[in-house]
């Protein structure tokens, strides 16, 4: 990616050097967090396992590699700011209400519960916070093969395109259905939830190309490539060695770089919205 010049976001709190204490209670968020630490682990967890006592993390010396991580990280969220911004105020959706990215080492509190680097980035409706511990990006080129600058940038977008799913009401929405649903059905909405967000990532890097000239040549192939290597299926098949349909959270690897693919080349939030009325099998 093309960042040179590009601004840095100050709506960051960079908790890396500092503890604290962790909020407990979950709810129905867990539900979500609990997807995302089976999108990076292949372990399937009980939500409630987060409602945790304090915690604190450690003082630490940052290297060049990891200091550059986090500024890319925020000129990516600075990029978020500006493009949701401009879409929210002409496609008549009102303010764009800005998230605060936490970047932490180790454990930290949310408004979600405990957030850990073992569960890998996530979004917190609650706090409208999105959470990352940097260190998620070398697990990703280590464990998972996908590497690049806009593949770390699609991570931030997609947890970015959960906060535009809370602030459009769609998140809130799916949440209250799941919360009424069996376990079977609730993955399904999960699953949705997740492949809208894929596909606000990809509206995202649509406009911020269109406005920055930012995507350089090999960049989607290292999105692509990310997408692909979180689908549920290529997680179960690499965790246990075969797919539990029923238990996907995130969707394959084929929906998730269809969606992104979709929101990358439309520019269109509606045309997004229709993954909640399509039929399961042909998302």
């Amino acid at each position: 990616m093309q960042l040179d010049g590009r601004r840095e976001s100050t709506n960051v709190d960079d908790r890396r050097t500092s503890g604290g204490a962790v909020a407990g209670g979950l709810g129905i968020a867990g539900v979500v967090i609990a997807g995302l630490i089976y999108l990076l682990t292949g372990q399937q967890v009980d939500p409630s396992q987060f409602d945790m006592g304090q915690t604190t993390q450690t003082n630490v010396e940052f290297t060049q590699e990891e200091q550059e991580l986090a500024s890319f990280a925020k000129k990516i969220l600075a990029g978020t700011e500006d493009i949701w911004t401009a879409y929210f105020s002409q496609a008549g959706l009102g303010t764009y209400v800005t998230p605060t990215m936490v970047l932490y080492t180790g454990t930290t509190r949310s408004g979600c519960g405990t957030g850990s680097a073992s569960m890998g980035p996530f979004y917190c409706s609650a706090d409208q916070c999105l959470y990352l511990d940097l260190s998620f990006f070398s697990s990703m080129k280590r464990q998972l093969g996908a590497d690049g600058d806009f593949a770390y940038a699609y991570v931030i977008a997609h947890e970015v395109g959960h906060h535009v799913e809370n602030l459009i009401g769609v998140l809130g929405q799916a949440h209250q259905q799941m919360a009424r649903m069996r376990q079977a059905q609730a993955n399904q909405m999960s699953v949705r939830i997740e492949l809208l967000a894929d596909y606000l990532a990809g509206v995202w890097a649509h406009y911020d190309n269109q406005v920055y000239g930012s995507l350089e040549q090999g960049d989607l192939e290292e999105a692509i490539r990310c997408a692909s290597v979180i689908g549920d299926d290529y997680l179960q098949k690499k965790s246990q060695g075969f797919a539990v349909e029923e238990s996907f959270t995130h969707g394959t690897a084929e929906q998730r770089v269809k969606w992104l693919a979709a929101g990358l080349q439309s520019g269109d939030v509606n045309q997004g919205l229709k993954i909640f009325n399509m039929n399961y099998n042909d998302l």
